[in-house]
């Protein structure tokens, strides 16, 4: 057998793998959230992508509890920073503070890492802090590091930022700036349970037993899948697909939509076209396929493009938002 006829057995070994761990984890997080599969579904995807998530809900939808335990369930380091007016860049970052040798009493330095310094980091509310506060963030999104009086440090991988939002509540908050937005690869609407999930959930929450979560993967599974997301082959025809439905919410370009450019003021970038095609490749894994379609795309579409997306005054008076838009596009872009 050639190696390479082997490194593709261990690649499709890997995929029945990928599935049977997308199944386990579910599992152990149904055991304390009530329902939200599509979310949780979502947010697996975005992992195993190596892509950070915003999520978008009212109070009260369990989405703290969602992200701590998924942490909890792959065995990842996790922190929470809640977002307030008065939170410093250094509150994340962390701060260098004086100490001095008792021995010696020379003074010097000494970094105390932050809260960033997490494989899972909750931002909790993160539009409730100023736009300097929110920037802390964009280096380690991008590029996994911290860099913080003078010097750089490597993140431990795999580093994700699952941040929430209030889309109701809009006193006191700072809309995030179009840079940050864009390093999230997916918005996740979050609604509200169904009457009978309700119920579950006033149950278990009232009584007394509480659930634990068996750890289902570890950091260096999570890794090994994280790059066989990046092996996965996509053909030609879906990058083209991607990349088309992309570029179709610019209102300068020549293939965008008559309701494109009576409604969006600008598009979504060239990321959205790579998160589209890393986030077909991350759900055609973890159903357990090694082939993406272009249907995986259009799955992931809205979450993807929906943020990137913005409105011009034309679309608020009639009141034409970027979900309807989105909507609007992946009918023009319907596959056969």
């Amino acid at each position: 057998m050639t190696d390479s006829n082997a490194e593709t057995l261990a690649d499709l070994e890997a995929v029945k793998g990928a599935r049977l761990a997308r199944q386990s984890i579910a599992e152990q997080v149904s055991r304390r959230i009530v329902g939200q599969a599509d979310v949780i579904d979502q947010m697996l995807v975005a992992l195993f992508a190596r892509g950070h998530c915003l999520f978008v809900g009212v109070p009260g939808l369990a989405k703290t509890l969602l992200v701590s335990t998924v942490a909890e369930a792959l065995d990842l380091k996790f922190s929470r920073i809640q977002f307030t007016p008065d939170l410093m860049p250094s509150d994340i970052t962390g701060t260098d503070i004086l100490e001095e040798d008792p021995t010696t009493g020379k003074r010097s330095f000494r970094f105390i890492p932050g809260p960033v310094f997490a494989q899972i980091l909750l931002a909790d509310e993160i539009n409730r802090t100023p736009p300097k506060t929110q920037a802390a963030l964009l280096q380690s999104m991008q590029e996994g590091k911290v860099t913080a009086a003078g010097r750089t440090w490597p993140l431990e991988p795999p580093f994700l930022v699952f941040a929430t939002q209030n889309p109701i509540e809009q006193e006191g908050t700072y809309p995030l700036p179009e840079a940050q937005l864009d390093r999230f690869m997916f918005q996740i609407d979050v609604g509200y349970p169904s009457a009978e999930e309700e119920l579950e959930i006033v149950k278990r929450t009232t009584g007394g037993l509480d659930q634990t979560v068996a750890k289902v993967l570890d950091p260096a599974r999570i890794l090994a899948l994280q790059a066989l997301v990046r092996r996965v082959p996509v053909a030609d025809h879906v990058v083209e697909y991607a990349v088309n439905l992309a570029r179709a919410t610019r209102p300068d370009d020549p293939a965008a939509p008559a309701f494109v450019r009576e409604f969006l003021a600008w598009g979504a970038g060239p990321r959205a076209s790579q998160y589209l095609v890393l986030a077909g490749k991350a759900r055609a894994l973890l159903d357990g396929r090694l082939t993406v379609s272009r249907e995986d795309v259009r799955a992931l579409a809205p979450a993807v493009l929906t943020h990137r997306v913005l409105t011009n005054f034309h679309a608020e008076a009639e009141r034409v938002g970027a979900k309807e838009i989105v909507r609007r596009l992946l009918e023009q872009f319907a596959v056969a």
